[in-house]
């Protein structure tokens, strides 16, 4: 059997012996697939979330966020300080997020060959990163096709010169609807979906969506079954059916936090599974305008700046721009009653900026933890600390110069009360505010590490070549593996780094 199976076409328990058994069809595990297959494999794709087409997606977030998020949209840390923004759909990730593409920077992957023994340099992730762009039509913005969301953003930083740049997008023919973390209605985001598992599929690959994997079976140093549930589609509920895969060599694909916790669920708690997970957490500022904006419309994200991103021994951050949709946005803003109505309102003049903490490179930075909650499911605990309080304050501080140098009106952040900014004395307010778990509006777009890579098997789960340190059938492909945040939006990191590790799966079928 080849193609894409949904939930409700699984009849009864399956047992199914392929080469590889794939588990997640995000970036990561469906780049693995698709060179797999191209090379003879006979690959299985398991994947917990449904498998949806442009037809399905009617550009409400009603509709999409309970349907193609994990948790339904409501995934956040244990102390639900931080909103987890993270795909749950064949394809994964890919299939929401807002198309921004960057290459690994280079100084970021020094830094993990320096600290932990990696063995990627620009050169070996070149050729990967040149097909990946070539495969999903990655082209740098133009800034006439700038929206005035994201313009605003880029004025401003030119104004107090700063470096900003438009930014590389993966899409073909895009009819710039505003709507990608919702699904793309046209087809034109270039999603793992579309991509590389049709790929995969096209050269014998099997792929079944609304399959949760609970466990992987092993003993000694080997991985012998992959066990899946099979679920009823857009639910969460099992049919009753399994599906059962005896492969030669697994490959974990799900994504930070729930990749570390399927080794968590297995009993593949060597290492450090679940530790070093890292989020870019992310702050916003609400920046009103005297002229629509209408952030609603347009592409998400088409401009960065990086400009501080390397702050000595303070945590660097990055600024980018985000949608004004009415239901992410009445969930950012904050206030009730009257003070939301109020501000839902302005909401076709109001442009929304976030800066996004890299970290990871401080000494002594520890991270979130992933652990188990009592359902098995992922738990992330990401503790707050001085480190990110002095970044959370900068970057408001620098987000708000950027607006009010390009005109805005006022600015308001997302403290629990917001401080309202509108002039430069009144930085001095935002700085003293508050911070603290539930004092201020933080999201996560970006999870990375939990099952990071390295040489030495006390401080990684994977080795340089992403091969389980005790598990030698057992490889991890996706933005678990990174040892530290990234900088940039990590999508095409991951198609990337899982492409490399693909060459090495491929090295071990043969020698099996």
């Amino acid at each position: 059997m080849s193609g894409i199976v949904r939930g409700d076409q699984v009849g009864k328990d399956l047992l199914v012996t392929p080469d590889v058994c794939i588990v997640g069809s995000g970036p990561g595990g469906a780049i693995v697939a698709s060179r797999l297959a191209e090379a003879g494999a006979r690959v299985v794709v398991l994947e917990e979330g449904g498998h949806h087409g442009k037809d399905e997606f009617d550009m409400q977030e009603a509709t999409a966020y309970p349907r193609l998020y994990q948790d339904r949209g409501n995934r956040a840390t244990a102390d639900l300080s931080i909103s987890v923004l993270q795909g749950r759909a064949v394809g994964g990730g890919t299939v929401v997020n807002w198309t921004t593409s960057f290459r690994t920077p280079d100084d970021v992957l020094a830094f993990w060959r320096d600290k932990e023994g990696a063995a990627l340099t620009p050169e070996v992730l070149r050729p990967h990163f040149e097909e990946v762009e070539r495969r999903l039509g990655i082209q740098k913005v133009d800034l006439e096709e700038v929206n005035a969301n994201n313009r605003a953003l880029y004025d401003g930083c030119k104004k107090l010169g700063w470096s900003v740049d438009t930014i590389s997008r993966n899409v073909r023919g895009c009819l710039r609807t505003g709507y990608c973390g919702m699904g793309c209605p046209v087809d034109a985001k270039q999603s793992a979906a579309l991509t590389y598992l049709p790929d995969a599929v096209s050269r014998g690959a099997t792929v079944y969506a609304d399959c949760r994997v609970r466990r992987i079976e092993w003993s000694g140093k080997r991985a012998h079954a992959v066990i899946g549930e099979v679920l009823h589609p857009g639910t969460q509920e099992q049919t009753g059916r399994t599906v059962r895969v005896e492969p030669r060599i697994v490959v974990v694909s799900g994504g930070a936090l729930n990749s570390p916790a399927l080794l968590l669920r297995s009993g593949l708690a060597q290492g450090a599974v679940g530790r070093k997970t890292w989020l870019h957490p992310a702050v916003a500022m609400l920046a009103l305008y005297r002229e629509p904006i209408e952030g609603f419309y347009g592409a998400p994200q088409s401009v960065a700046s990086h400009h501080f991103a390397q702050r000595g021994t303070d945590a660097g951050f990055f600024l980018e721009a985000a949608p004004v949709h009415p239901m992410l946005a009445g969930l950012a803003f904050p206030g009730f009653g009257p003070q939301m109505t109020g501000q839902m309102g302005l909401l076709p003049h109001v442009s929304v900026s976030v800066a996004l903490m890299i970290d990871g490179f401080g000494d002594g930075e520890e991270g979130g933890t992933v652990t188990l909650r009592p359902d098995g499911g992922p738990r992330l605990d990401y503790p707050q600390g001085p480190r990110h309080f002095e970044c959370f304050r900068a970057s408001m501080k620098a987000l708000a110069r950027a607006h009010l140098a390009n005109g805005a009106l006022r600015l308001s952040s997302l403290h629990v009360p917001a401080v309202t900014v509108t002039s430069e004395k009144d930085l001095a307010a935002l700085a003293a505010a508050p911070l603290g778990p539930n004092r201020c509006g933080v999201f996560t777009a970006h999870q990375m590490g939990g099952c990071r890579m390295g040489a030495d098997p006390a401080r990684s789960v994977v080795n340089p070549e992403l091969r389980h340190h005790f598990v030698e059938n057992l490889w991890v492909a996706d933005g678990s593996v990174f040892p530290t945040g990234l900088g940039v939006n990590p999508m095409e990191s991951i198609y990337a780094v899982s492409s490399w590790a693909a060459q090495h799966v491929r090295s071990a079928l043969a020698r099996a």
